[in-house]
Order: structure tokens, then sequence, then C-alpha cells
């Protein structure tokens, strides 16, 4: 007698379509499958205020960094013009430095399009936002970080960012800049800090 093989048809549970933003946050935070989760990402980040939550996420410490990931990488592949560059650029903000290099690997994906954020803040009165500013010129490469860089030395009267921006110049720095790192020294005439950051400054642009 033949044996008879029973073939059971597998079954492919089908995932369900999410039309509202709290519908799609339920069913994210009630799975731990990472496919599911994968495809609840999907779905919030083209729900109006998705992008509010999914940032929110990857601001804490303890997310999955596989999910962090997979938001990120939605993110860098946004429109520019769509994206959340404000919000992303609070990740650099954070104490954790594998949120902060999320944040960055972002942006650098965004090029000229930060351009617009990073000289609001340059420009500003808040001298916190001014110094993180020069951070982020600093971490994401951008084209024209020198430039930018100059320009605010030429006018900058607070100590403390001057000397952020000094630290920077001295990586990317020309010898043409020089003059103008000098003359810091005069415009904090006395300051010894500010002595030691120009000179330092200098000897490396010099090479």
């Amino acid at each position: 007698m033949a044996l008879i093989k029973n073939h059971q048809k597998q079954e492919i549970e089908e995932l369900p379509k999410l039309s509202n933003l709290e519908e799609a946050i339920v069913y994210f935070e009630s799975n731990d499958e990472l496919e599911k989760k994968d495809y609840a990402v999907e779905e919030i980040s083209k729900l109006e205020g998705g992008w509010t939550y999914l940032i929110k996420y990857i601001e804490d410490e303890d997310a999955n960094k596989e999910v962090s990931t997979k938001i990120a990488t939605i993110l860098a592949n946004l429109d520019p013009q769509e994206a959340p560059i404000e919000q992303i650029m609070d990740l650099l903000k954070l104490d954790n430095a594998y949120v902060r290099n999320l944040g960055i690997s972002i942006l650098r994906d965004f090029g000229n399009a930060i351009k617009y954020y990073i000289v609001k803040f340059l420009i500003g009165d808040d001298r916190d936002l001014r110094i993180f500013a020069i951070n982020v010129l600093g971490d994401v490469d951008f084209a024209e970080s020198r430039d930018m860089l100059i320009e605010l030395l030429e006018h900058e009267d607070d100590i403390n960012v001057a000397m952020t921006a000094v630290d920077y110049m001295a990586e990317i720095g020309k010898e043409e800049d020089i003059e103008l790192l000098e003359s810091l020294k005069d415009r904090f005439d006395g300051d010894f800090y500010a002595e030691f950051a120009v000179d330092s400054a200098i000897k490396s642009i010099k090479g």
C-alpha cells in the first residue's frame, strides 16, 4: 500500500492595512517580530505625524538598533524638501553616540538642503545653537563648512562659539586663514584659552 503524504498548506499571514497613525503605532508596539515592525515603520512613515513618533523612537537609548537603522534608511531616502530636517538635527544634540551617528548619516545624504538650517542657527542669537551648528558642519563634512566658519569668525564675539569654530578650522583651514585666526587673539585679548586654541589651530594648519 502506498504511503500518502499529507501536504499541509503553509499559511502566510497577511499584514493588516494600517489606516491611521494610532492604529499603526499600536501594531508597531504590540509586535516583536522584526518583519512586522519594519512593515509598521514603513506605514507610520507615510502618515501625518508619523515621523515625529519614529524620531522619538530613535532617541530612546533602549530602542532596537535594527529598527532604528530601518527608520534612518527611510529618512535618508526622503526628498530633502519633505524631510523633517530640524528634528533629525536634534538627534545630534543627544549624548548617545549611536543615535548621533545615525543622525549624521541621514544628514549627509541631504547635501545642500541642510544649509538653510545651519545658517539659521549660525546667525541666530542663541549661543548654544551657534555652537551646535558649528558641530553639525564638522560632523557632516558639508561642502561649504570652511567658508561658513570663516564668515562666522569674522564677526563672532562669543569666545565659546569662536573657539568651537577655531577647533574645526584646525582640521579644515588653509594657510590663507591664518591671518584671520591671529586676529582673534586681539579680539579676545588676554584670554589664555583663546590664545592656546588659535596657536594650536595655526600649528595644525601649517602641518
